[in-house]
């Protein structure tokens, strides 16, 4: 669910409409954690290191592209960096997404989301850490999802799945929007 423009749109928006603030002292704990330099993480999520340090010092509000792209160079799931605080809508360029549960077991975290796919652009995500999966269930439009370079479809009442740790797209296919539910299963290393 990352932002990558598809129209003729001048920047990606924003992720969240709120709560943006509390992820750069989350982020800048997990980079910390994991041992790893501004610079080297930077260069592991291919994002310019001074949108790093803004996002850390809290003067920049991160783009949905940014949060998967540098949870994914962490290993963690999205949540990590919004934990404890009540995410509401995050927005890349053509998804809206709403957590609904973060579930976790010894070796796994789940995010659940209600997601909502505007027709007319698609919205292009880098691709996760090794192991996770995504899950969606299509409760109205059609939706092509799934790895870039061989995407799936789905009709009302129907589920796809993949392995996320590739490049992956969403797309609502014709003029109506797409309702669904996504799962995101991400494997403890």
């Amino acid at each position: 669910m990352s932002a990558r423009p598809a129209t003729a749109r001048s920047s990606p928006p924003p992720a969240l409409e709120q709560g943006a603030e509390g992820v750069g002292p989350r982020l800048r704990h997990l980079r910390e954690q994991a041992g790893i330099s501004l610079s080297e993480l930077a260069r592991r999520a291919n994002v310019g290191k001074a949108t790093l340090s803004g996002l850390e010092n809290g003067t920049r509000n991160p783009t949905l592209d940014t949060l998967w792209s540098v949870t994914a160079a962490l290993g963690v799931p999205i949540t990590a960096l919004l934990a404890g605080q009540q995410a509401g809508v995050m927005r890349g360029t053509a998804v809206e997404a709403t957590l609904l549960q973060v579930f976790e077991d010894d070796t796994v975290t789940y995010e659940l989301y209600r997601m909502v796919v505007p027709p007319g652009a698609a919205q292009h995500s880098p691709a996760h850490h090794a192991g996770v999966t995504e899950h969606i269930t299509v409760f109205d439009g059609v939706l092509r999802a799934g790895p870039a370079d061989a995407p799936l479809t789905a009709h009302p009442g129907e589920h796809i799945h993949w392995q996320s740790d590739v490049p992956h797209l969403y797309e609502a296919v014709g003029d109506r929007p797409v309702h669904a539910s996504l799962l995101i299963r991400y494997p403890r290393p």
